[in-house]
């Protein structure tokens, strides 16, 4: 068994050029997949780049924002936003500090994206058929913001 130590101690600068206020650690990587935990100052930014494979941008604590093309949003601790390849994409924070953890999905043999789909299965049934099904659509609920959904010690504002 092998344990990475990641964190306040064990990260260091790394982000693409441009950026400022990153510091991070790698945690897992192989040809398939890196996992890495990156850590931004207030007032931070990693620079928009753009990268061959998909990644998830998982907040894990504080908030900031996320760019996808053009498009920029607010992002908190517990929410998420893919990063589609070969698309410029990058973070920021304002006033607050952000922990994020980075799920870099690596490509096949042949340079194809991995392919997934969703399938609907019957409560107390199984689907063991692999036929198409259309693809399940959905949203994340909106739920109201409250004072003691913010830890002041994360960095968040209020």
């Amino acid at each position: 068994m092998e344990i990475t130590r990641f964190g306040p101690g064990n990260r260091r600068e790394v982000a693409p050029p441009g950026s400022q206020g990153v510091s991070g650690q790698v945690i897992y990587s192989d040809q398939g997949a890196r996992v890495s935990e990156l850590a931004f100052q207030r007032y931070a930014m990693v620079s928009p780049h753009s990268n061959p494979n998909t990644a998830l941008f998982v907040v894990i604590s504080g908030g900031g924002f996320v760019q996808v093309g053009g498009e920029r949003s607010r992002i908190a601790h517990g929410e998420a936003v893919v990063w589609p390849p070969d698309v410029p994409h990058g973070a920021f924070t304002d006033g607050s500090e952000m922990r994020a953890i980075v799920i870099e999905l690596g490509r096949t043999a042949d340079d194809r994206l991995l392919e997934g789909r969703a399938v609907e299965v019957a409560p107390g049934s199984r689907s063991d058929t692999g036929d198409a099904h259309s693809p399940a659509r959905g949203s994340l609920a909106d739920r109201p913001k409250m004072r003691d959904d913010y830890d002041a010690s994360e960095g968040e504002p209020w």
